[in-house]
């Protein structure tokens, strides 16, 4: 970035960043990282209920998403000691503070949604390929 006529960049954590934004989608960019903590904002959450509210996400890509969350200290991790494990996932304090920043963009995705398009029933196949509503 230009500021003053001199070339700017921002430096964290051994990284280099041209902007502000730059820094945010660093932090919370990709396809599920911003799904997985709108998920999050309200209450802790155990794996498979993540992968439950995010059908179309991979197990895989749930644990890479949840793994660099957390070493960015975003989501924290709590493990039970029980048998099986018990594991939740839940958003730090400093994870907390993006709780406005995702209401917001989600108020512009909703806006979007409500004037360029519009809601319908998800239509689900069953083994036979009869099509079912899922109505709530």
């Amino acid at each position: 970035m230009l500021i003053e006529n001199r070339e700017k960049v921002f430096m964290l954590n051994g990284n280099e960043f041209h902007c502000a934004m730059d820094i945010t989608m660093h932090y919370i960019g990709g396809k599920w990282k911003t799904v997985v903590l709108w998920y999050l904002r309200k209450d802790k959450k155990r794996f498979s209920e993540l992968r439950k509210l995010i059908p179309n996400i991979t197990e895989k890509m749930l644990s890479i998403q949840l793994k660099d969350l957390e070493q960015d200290g975003i989501v924290g991790r709590r493990i039970y000691p029980e048998v099986p494990p018990k594991v939740e996932y839940y958003l730090t304090d400093f994870g907390k503070t993006l709780i406005p920043m995702l209401e917001e963009i989600a108020r512009w995705g909703r806006g979007l949604a409500e004037s360029r398009g519009r809601m319908v029933d998800k239509v689900k196949s069953t083994p036979s390929g009869k099509k079912v509503s899922l109505k709530p």
